[in-house]
């Protein structure tokens, strides 16, 4: 397989509805999509960085930015044989994980449409379908929430998850026990809003019998992860410290986290995805596969990891409609609390040319 150029496209989706966490408020996406170009087939990768700095370093135009001045050109200058070489080709550029992930991603996409396999069996996939969790934004109040609730549930969806922060925590959490029950299955997401000194706010969620606490400490905060999980009960769940397959293997060696939370574009690529799960299982760890507001490309990739073996919790890998009206692709469809694993070549769904048309702010072709 020979690569002739890459194409970076924007494209811009708006939200059906608000989306707000501990680090701000999204209405929309602004995406940076990648189509790999070879003399053999076309693949697709998506940038899950977001339009701001804010959940990470990385954001839209630098990784667009870094693509064009580095990324790219390391390929041309030194062409990959297969995806599997596109990590170590890049790997003396320093971060930019979810710029790589993308680039990777669309060359592993082009090289699975070549030879007719699926990104779930290239990955190691044992299931055809996966329990589908959502993931539920702080509201303004909390009749609000429990009515954006009971919607999800309605629609089948397996697992809430609830953003919190302080001031917007054990209330929240009470409430949804008190109006769906025990039987529900709940987590929150502190997106690293707390410190080590607000233990006992956190340990207050423990008599809520939660699944996990999602990163509640700031990502360089190890240690301060190890001590709070010594005072409360609850399992922390790792994500943004969990940045590559060393970094997992660190962390579950010094007793930060009980559980990880994969995130494709965070960690580099779905192959490096792949590492931290073989990680986890060898150490007993339970993961599961978050989200970034995916369009139906990222979200056909990610559908294709949660099928692991490892992944025995239920995703963010939420149905098309939870954040868009009109998806890039055909739209991913609840079914009985999941969503099947596609199976045709590559991430097996493809951009709908006129929604694709519609949507597109800017492309750029980039030779090699």
């Amino acid at each position: 397989m020979k690569l002739t150029g890459i194409e970076l496209r924007r494209i811009r989706m708006p939200l059906v509805s608000p989306f707000r966490t501990s680090f701000g408020t999204a209405t929309e996406r602004d995406v940076l999509l990648l189509r790999a170009v070879t003399d053999e087939a076309e693949g697709w990768g998506e940038c899950v960085a977001m339009s701001d700095p804010l959940y990470s370093s990385e954001y839209v135009e630098a990784a667009a930015d870094v693509l064009r001045r580095y990324l790219v050109p390391a390929l041309a200058a030194r062409p990959p044989e297969s995806a599997v070489a596109v990590a170590g080709t890049l790997h003396r550029f320093k971060g930019h994980r979810m710029a790589k992930a993308a680039l990777e991603t669309a060359v592993l996409d082009a090289e699975l449409r070549a030879s007719g396999r699926s990104f779930g069996r290239e990955l190691g996939a044992t299931r055809e379908r996966v329990a589908c969790g959502v993931s539920v934004g702080i509201m303004d109040s909390v009749p609000e929430l429990l009515d954006a609730v009971d919607g999800y549930l309605a629609q089948g969806y397996v697992r809430i998850k609830l953003k919190i922060e302080p001031g917007w925590d054990v209330a929240p959490v009470r409430a949804v026990r008190e109006r769906f029950g025990d039987d529900v299955l709940l987590q929150v997401d502190a997106n690293t809003a707390y410190t080590v000194g607000e233990a006992p706010l956190l340990a207050a969620l423990d008599p809520f019998g939660l699944l996990l606490i999602e990163q509640p400490l700031d990502e360089e905060d190890v240690l301060g992860h190890v001590e709070l999980a010594r005072r409360v009960r609850t399992p922390i769940c790792l994500d943004e410290s969990i940045v590559s397959a060393r970094a997992a293997a660190d962390a579950i060696r010094l007793g930060a986290c009980s559980i990880v939370n994969v995130k494709p574009g965070r960690v580099g690529g779905y192959l490096e995805a792949r590492r931290i799960h073989d990680v986890c299982v060898a150490n007993g760890i339970p993961v599961w596969c978050g989200g970034m507001l995916e369009t139906g490309l990222g979200r056909a990739a990610n559908v294709a990891l949660a099928a692991l073996p490892g992944f025995t919790l239920p995703g963010d890998t939420s149905a098309s409609d939870r954040y868009f009206r009109t998806d890039v692709t055909e739209p991913f469809v609840l079914q009985d609390g999941h969503l099947p694993v596609p199976t045709g070549p590559g991430l097996g769904v493809e951009p709908l040319p006129e929604v694709l048309a519609d949507i597109t702010t800017a492309t750029e072709w980039l030779p090699l």
